[in-house]
């Protein structure tokens, strides 16, 4: 079973873990190995507690956590002009992707946001299984790219959009019958800013 819920000060080690690592595995071959190889999860977590400390932040951040408390997966999303809402980050443990993980975490991101509010993100190019699973939740690119570079080879990023969907709550109920309980995180819980 795993539950969905607002991260904590204590979550940060597990968290950064799971950036790195995620992105080591999702951007290998799509992003130059000497910028992975150089990330660290120190950094990551140091630059995470500074968001997550600034009083100014909109970003909220939801864990994924396991029966023995054990944190499976990350989402990070906020308020954006354009679109109402932004999905900045959603990484899983590499071993723990194709589990539900992050369907829980998306579904609760939703729920979060309410299923009236369009909701955008950014996702590399290649990354084919990324695509893929945004695309089952409903997201469609809707034409725009940006160029990122990395370690001077740029990656091409799209922007993907979900359209405001209207919901009983059918969505999240079938994917708590798989997974167990979604907790719905309030908005406001915690705030900062995402580095995707």
């Amino acid at each position: 079973m795993v539950r969905v819920r607002i991260m904590g000060d204590t979550d940060v080690p597990a968290v950064a873990e799971i950036r790195v690592r995620g992105w080591q595995e999702a951007y290998a071959g799509i992003v130059p190995g000497s910028y992975l190889d150089a990330m660290s999860t120190e950094e990551t977590a140091r630059r995470t507690r500074e968001r997550l400390a600034d009083p100014a932040g909109t970003t909220t951040d939801v864990v994924a956590v396991a029966e023995d408390h054990e944190i499976l997966g990350w989402a990070a999303f906020g308020p954006n002009t354009d679109t109402g809402w932004a999905l900045h980050a959603l990484y899983v443990r590499p071993d723990r992707i194709g589990t539900g993980v992050g369907r829980a975490l998306l579904a609760a991101v939703h729920e979060a946001v309410g299923p009236g509010a369009a909701v955008e993100l950014w996702v590399l190019r290649d990354n084919a299984r990324a695509r893929r699973f945004y695309e089952l939740a409903g997201y469609a690119p809707d034409g725009a790219e940006e160029q990122e570079d990395y370690a001077g080879v740029p990656v091409t990023e799209l922007r993907y959009r979900r359209a405001p969907v209207r919901s009983s709550g059918a969505a999240v109920q079938h994917l708590e019958a798989r997974v167990g309980p979604v907790v719905r995180p309030e908005v406001r819980a915690v705030r900062g800013d995402s580095s995707g």
